[in-house]
């Protein structure tokens, strides 16, 4: 197994947790397993450079110590859109150079976890979206759902984008963003649309709490 990619319906909606939270369940398998976030927006000025909070989240729970700019090769300051952040700094992003750190990554472990940006098809530069990168890196996907109002046609309409790609949907996690009265009653909807099976149904954590605690073993 080379690992997954995970997407999510929209921004905010929880990837890192279950990001974090997969790179857990397959150390529990066995095997060194590694994280990648290659695109971040929203990064903090360091003494070492930009770095992204959800990307060192990543590199902690990994059982590999890997150089920051191989995990995270493409790090922006501002919180916009990868594409813009981008622009503004003059550079255009690169598939090729993630794909040859993913190649990087994936020679030292047995499995890389990694994390998109935004949602499916969020812009990377002119032509290519997040979907061209996951098409890139040949991975199956896991798709995070977060549980709010307005969140079964964002993904049913990210399940047919990612169905239409050709790249197997592995499963799907509905994550509970925000306190919601009708989360079951959504999660079963889901449930009932989506071909793909649910690894999980994660609720608001409480101290002590992990997210791997409520996904099945994949």
């Amino acid at each position: 197994m080379n690992g997954f990619f995970v997407t999510g319906t929209d921004t905010d909606v929880g990837k890192t947790r279950i990001s974090v939270a997969l790179i857990e369940l397959l150390q529990q398998q066995g095997g060194v397993i590694a994280g990648m976030k290659p695109i971040a927006s929203g990064c903090k000025q360091t003494a070492q450079g930009l770095r992204n909070d959800d990307a060192v989240q990543l590199s902690q729970q990994a059982n590999i110590e890997l150089p920051y700019d191989l995990i995270n090769p493409y790090a922006f300051e501002p919180a916009i859109a990868p594409h813009i952040a981008a622009e503004q700094v003059g550079i255009e992003i690169d598939l090729a150079k993630i794909k040859e750190n993913f190649t990087q990554i994936k020679q030292q472990s047995d499995a890389v976890v990694v994390e998109g940006a935004g949602g499916w098809l969020v812009p990377l530069n002119k032509t290519q979206t997040m979907a061209d990168l996951a098409l890139a890196l040949d991975l199956p996907i896991i798709l995070v759902v977060g549980i709010k109002l307005g969140c079964i046609n964002h993904a049913l309409l990210t399940v047919k984008a990612i169905e239409d790609s050709g790249l197997l949907l592995q499963g799907w996690v509905a994550n509970e963003i925000e306190a919601n009265e009708q989360a079951e009653d959504i999660i079963k909807t889901l449930k009932k649309a989506i071909s793909a099976h649910c690894l999980g149904h994660v609720p608001q954590l409480e101290v002590g709490e992990l997210a791997s605690m409520f996904i099945d073993v994949i």
